[in-house]
């Protein structure tokens, strides 16, 4: 089995996965199609004060499928709902490079190993530290002190000449 690339409708990728994973189900793509991928990463926001975690697709507009495509299989594939066709031609499909694979898994994989080492960011008093979120965004300061059970700092900025402490959680700074 190889791996081909769908396109797809922007936003509409989730839909194409579980249609194509229900026609698995069915019988008619069995044995045929092993899975359908859709390469997405985690990203972290602040909002409200509060780190939201949210998944994003890397490669928007893009299904991931492994599968053989013999007889009809491209033609199911082709003519599934929000698909706009195979990346590489629509008469002969071609099949991703095994390296290109690795690169997209990877990734993946690297996200997840990467979720866990962000948990792990410390920071010292006394180190210079510049606010990436909230209404002093783009201000840079020192650390006065840490809270690592609640990932929180409180920074010391200078707004209009004068030492001001700042509140700020881990995820709202970045080190400089």
């Amino acid at each position: 089995m190889s791996w081909y690339v769908l396109r797809a409708v922007s936003g509409k990728e989730t839909k194409v996965k579980e249609y194509i994973d229900a026609e698995i189900k069915n019988g008619c793509l069995d044995g045929h199609v092993a899975q359908v991928l859709i390469p997405t990463e985690k990203v972290y926001q602040v909002r409200g004060g509060k780190r939201v975690e949210k998944l994003r697709n890397y490669l928007p507009g893009y299904v991931l499928v492994e599968a053989r495509l013999v007889g009809e299989i491209a033609h199911e594939l082709r003519n599934t709902p929000n698909v706009l066709g195979f990346l590489g031609g629509m008469d002969n499909p071609t099949p991703l490079r095994q390296s290109e694979i690795n690169r997209i898994l990877g990734k993946v994989n690297e996200e997840a190993a990467a979720d866990e080492a962000e948990y792990f960011v410390s920071f010292s008093e006394g180190e210079a530290v510049k606010v990436v979120d909230g209404p002093f965004s783009g201000f840079s300061g020192v650390v006065d002190k840490v809270n690592n059970e609640k990932k929180k700092l409180t920074v010391m900025v200078k707004v209009f000449g004068r030492n001001t402490p700042l509140d700020l959680g881990f995820m709202q700074v970045e080190k400089e």
